[in-house]
């Protein structure tokens, strides 16, 4: 494609071609220009030569009309060229013409379309026009000054544009004498042009820099002609420097998103839109800066660098990680910057924000997976030096102070090390969760202090079954937990923890503590464990009963019922011991309530009989004990206990009827020595009285 001849970008029926802008944007390698570029269109009444003059003065060819073939439309919709030979890279813009007969004179929406696209889109906007025209109210060109006025007025914001009229065919009169009365004639232009109420009375200055220059006529006066269009060509020579044509012009954006501002601009004028460049702007901002992130981002990605860091850090810490990283996510984003500097601040700068935490994104996986080494081996380095230290015989207070601060320190110089510059990432989690670890090790060296101190202690207690049970453990559980809190408060100083949350940590082994005892407890006061329990104390001190007093003893002085009831009194003691846990070791009347429920009733008092006690209503049908305090926890209800007790009756009949048997049997033999001895005695008088002669 010569891209001097040009090529449609937009058709006669208005359509944009998106593939051929494509084409010419790889062609003339335009995207490659930045910000050293300037754009030229021209606009004009048809057949007035604007196709010729652009040919001449930039070396395009465009098409021209063939005036022997007739004055008829030659240029049909919008045509683009390259200039060639002029710095900086130049753009000509070739327009259909105004008030064409092809199109009819009521048909003016293309001529206002076309025209805004022209003053939107071009730097430099020549306005090719017989100089004949100047001073006349019917001139052809006063209806596309018109055009041109009310769609500039419609980008509701000044916009300085360059209008540089051509006044063809120019002959004697003084250029100066046309020039003024131009400027006249525009000045009653814009003034009769409706204002939109944004812009009140601005004046043309704020929207235009306007320059006129003369031109002979091509045919009679070619030579002539060719040599004014060459020093016309000059103008647009290094025109966006300092003190060229277009050298005061502001918001330039760079050449590469030409094609989409074109057709977004474009596509808000056919749909009759208010124009407004501004947002065209960020519009364009906004998807060429995305573009751009998204390029940079996949960059990124597949950094080779990058990928080996990634790699890495799968197997364990990876020494100036965070440097890394930081210098390679710097590098793209640098990039970025060179490439967005010239749109919008605000696009291009949350566009970046977006491009970071994306990037981010990519990086945190491989972040956290370095921190959770860190920890990993910093948990494990901790637990390996205490572990030694402490076989070796070193005091565990002095140690956790001495390994903790070590540890901490060396995994905050790790955590240093993996930092990343552009994030705001901290390893504050991982070091909270080091810390807990650190604790948990603390916590679990003092649980097992503490049961250690307390399981088989409080087992035996139980046990025991004596009437200070639970003062015994009351005192053991307050003497042990203490020494264990005041143990790991002096150890856990090492660490920078809030006083609450110490406090929480001790709290946590007093209740270990105590829901040891509770678990003790539970598992002495199954029923089962209980029942047999009572039976051998039955059991037992029947047996020292009968051991202790003398065989005569039991022919028939002793009361058998006083001795059930005081062995009885035995086995109920353990039952009212092993009914709850009571930690403060207040007296209670659970023993009271137990022995008036069940033993006035298993072995009756004869002082009670008769009276009120005797008849009271059962205090044991009950699920609660009303009779302990509120800290007091339930292991044998009351109906439980009265249960148990039932069946612990049946089963120590047996133990009683063989008492009673044994003592009918010791009577008997008692009293047969008696008669024996009676016997005996009678025999021996006789025999002393014989003896005696009597």
């Amino acid at each position: 494609m010569k891209m001097e001849q040009g090529m449609q970008l937009i058709d006669g029926n208005g359509k944009f071609n998106v593939d051929g802008l494509k084409d010419f944007m790889t062609a003339t390698e335009f995207a490659q220009s930045g910000l050293s570029y300037a754009i030229v269109a021209i606009i004009g009444s048809q057949s007035s030569g604007k196709s010729t003059l652009m040919n001449q003065t930039f070396h395009t060819n465009f098409e021209e009309m063939d005036a022997y073939n007739g004055r008829s439309q030659t240029t049909k919709g919008i045509w683009i060229a390259k200039c060639s030979d002029i710095d900086p890279f130049t753009i000509a813009m070739d327009f259909e013409g105004t008030d064409s007969n092809q199109r009819g004179e009521d048909d003016t929406a293309f001529e206002k379309q076309s025209t805004l696209f022209a003053l939107a889109i071009a730097d430099v906007v020549l306005i090719n026009m017989w100089y004949k025209d100047i001073g006349l109210e019917n001139a052809a060109s006063r209806p596309l000054l018109k055009t041109v006025f009310q769609v500039m007025k419609r980008l509701f914001k000044p916009r300085k544009k360059t209008l540089l009229f051509v006044l063809r065919d120019h002959s004697k009169t003084p250029l100066e004498y046309l020039k003024t009365a131009l400027l006249e004639d525009i000045e009653k232009i814009w003034a009769a042009v409706a204002e939109p109420e944004t812009l009140c009375s601005a004046p043309l200055k704020e929207f235009f820099n306007v320059e006129i220059t003369a031109l002979p006529h091509y045919e009679f006066q070619e030579e002539k002609f060719k040599e004014q269009v060459a020093q016309l060509r000059q103008r647009f020579v290094h025109s966006i420097y300092p003190g060229g044509l277009v050298g005061d012009r502001q918001e330039v954006e760079p050449a590469s998103v030409f094609p989409l501002r074109a057709e977004e601009i474009w596509k808000i004028i056919k749909d009759n839109k208010d124009l407004d460049l501004p947002a065209v702007k960020v519009m364009v901002a906004t998807v060429r800066c995305e573009e751009i992130a998204d390029e940079k981002l996949k960059c990124f990605t597949y950094d080779e660098d990058w990928l080996k860091m990634k790699e890495a850090v799968q197997d364990g810490p990876v020494s100036g990680f965070g440097g890394a990283v930081s210098s390679i996510l710097e590098t793209y984003l640098s990039e970025y910057d060179r490439e967005v500097v010239y749109f919008d601040q605000e696009v291009r700068n949350e566009k970046r924000r977006q491009l970071l935490s994306n990037a981010l994104m990519v990086v945190r996986d491989a972040y956290d997976t370095l921190l959770m080494h860190l920890y990993s081996n910093t948990v494990k380095s901790f637990k390996t030096r205490l572990e030694q230290s402490q076989n070796e015989g070193h005091e565990y207070v002095v140690d956790i102070h001495l390994y903790s601060q070590s540890c901490m320190v060396e995994f905050d110089q790790g955590c240093e090390d993996a930092a990343i510059q552009q994030s705001e990432w901290n390893a504050s989690k991982f070091r909270e969760k080091l810390i807990c670890d650190m604790l948990s090790e603390m916590m679990a060296k003092y649980k097992k202090q503490i049961t250690h101190a307390l399981a088989k202690r409080v087992e035996s207690l139980l046990e025991a079954g004596e009437r200070d049970t639970w003062a015994s453990i009351g005192n053991l559980f307050e003497c042990n937990t203490e020494a264990a809190v005041s143990d790991f408060s002096d150890a856990v100083a090492s660490f920078d923890l809030r006083s609450s949350a110490i406090d929480t940590k001790l709290q946590h082994l007093r209740e270990h503590a105590r829901n040891l005892v509770e678990m003790k407890a539970r598992e002495v006061a199954d029923a089962g464990r209980v029942l047999r329990r009572m039976k051998d104390r039955f059991s037992q001190v029947l047996s020292d009963y009968e051991s202790s007093l003398s065989w005569y003893s039991w022919t028939g002085e002793i009361n058998l019922d006083e001795v059930e009831r005081k062995t009885l009194s035995e086995s109920l003691r353990i039952l009212s011991i092993m009914a709850a846990i009571r930690f403060d070791g207040m007296p209670d009347r659970i023993e009271k309530v137990l022995y008036s429920s069940l033993m006035d009733r298993t072995v009756p008092d004869p002082s009670l009989q008769n009276t009120f006690m005797g008849a009271k209503l059962d205090p044991l049908a009950s699920d609660t004990w009303e009779e302990v305090s509120p800290e007091a926890i339930t292991l044998l209800k009351p109906e439980d206990c009265k249960s148990l007790w039932m069946n612990f009756i049946e089963k120590i009949k047996p133990m009683m009827t063989g008492a009673r048997s044994r003592q009918d049997g010791r009577r008997k033999a008692r009293e047969g020595l008696a008669a024996a001895v009676a016997e005996i005695g009678a025999v021996g008088s006789a025999a002393v009285l014989t003896l005696l002669g009597v």
